[in-house]
């Protein structure tokens, strides 16, 4: 049985086919799936995706006339999948319940780093040979307070990071994490944290609770010198709202590996088009701000761990085997 796999990177493309190696032929394609490619699917009953790939309704529809029965997810979200939908046309759906959370840690500090200390800046500067240092300063986080909102894996390594720098640490959860307790982290309600961080670090999945968690009022609520970093989900923050902060003049700087409406534009050359959206548009043109297009989990580290796990979803599927991974059927 041949493995349809979409929106497969070119990095990721040998790790695929080796894995699955000597279970199944896999067949990768660097196009996302969406309305228009969904017919390629046609006779393929097991499909992989990314997270980036369209898996709504009507896409679900016709990946069910061709004769899809499951979908393996390689990502740990799956805000891009229609459940209900699925769990109707009888289309079982898998995904990677967790992988390395040092990719994603180690990069949302990577992001705040820079923004600290201008890296982008000063390294522009020096390929023109422009030496100067006025604009460039940071500051030390040492002593300073870090703001981990959701401290499950991915933020209790961040979490890690931010002692070993020697920082005041605040946390915001639905259930408090004793791993964290340990580090000397102080669990308080989300205004709190927000008002009293240096660094604000995101690392909760985008649910209709916390859609746009990061909203006008939030941001309003932060230090003026503040960094906020996003690496988890691109919905958490209410682009729009951040962009009427930036151009008032606040926060040190932001990064953000994530956008709330990345599909269709990352993962993708968009160098030679004119991009239509404005939000994002003007966001890039602020000299405090790091975008970059979702990579924080692109380590070889994690992306073998998530093609792994993918390998193990659809074996299980193929021997009528059940794991935490499946999130259709939901019983």
């Amino acid at each position: 049985m041949e493995i349809l796999a979409f929106g497969v990177q070119a990095d990721e493309k040998p790790l695929i086919e080796r894995a699955f190696a000597d279970h199944h032929p896999t067949r990768t394609l660097d196009v996302f799936l969406n309305t228009d490619t969904a017919p390629i699917a046609a006779g393929h009953e097991i499909i992989s995706t990314s997270v980036n790939c369209d898996l709504g309704a009507d896409v679900l529809s016709d990946l069910a006339a061709g004769g899809t029965r499951m979908v393996a997810q390689r990502s740990t979200g799956f805000n891009n999948v229609d459940l209900d939908v699925a769990e109707r046309l009888g289309i079982t759906v898998a995904r990677v319940s967790s992988y390395s959370p040092y990719s994603v840690a180690e990069f949302a500090w990577t992001l705040a780093m820079a923004v600290n200390r201008r890296i982008v800046r000063a390294s522009t500067r020096t390929r023109d040979f422009d030496f100067r240092l006025d604009g460039l300063m940071g500051r030390d986080l040492h002593g300073r307070t870090a703001g981990v909102l959701g401290t499950g894996k991915i933020g209790e390594a961040f979490a890690r990071i931010a002692h070993g720098f020697g920082m005041r640490l605040l946390g915001w959860d639905v259930a408090e994490n004793p791993a964290c307790r340990e580090l000397g982290m102080t669990y308080v309600p989300k205004e709190q944290l927000l008002a009293e961080s240096d660094l604000v670090s995101l690392h909760v999945p985008l649910l209709p609770s916390t859609r746009h968690l990061i909203d006008a009022t939030a941001l309003k609520s932060m230090r003026d010198d503040a960094i906020l970093v996003n690496s988890s989900r691109g919905g958490l923050v209410d682009t729009a709202a951040l962009v009427d902060e930036l151009r008032a003049g606040r926060f040190t700087g932001v990064g953000l590996d994530v956008y709330e409406a990345e599909a269709g534009l990352f993962f993708l050359d968009k160098s030679l088009e004119a991009v239509d959206d404005d939000t994002l548009a003007r966001l890039v043109t602020f000299p405090n701000v790091l975008v970059t297009s979702h990579q924080a989990y692109y380590t070889v580290d994690a992306v073998t761990q998530i093609v792994a796990t993918t390998v193990d979803n659809v074996l299980d599927y193929t021997a009528g085997r059940r794991s935490e991974n499946v999130l259709v059927p939901r019983s």
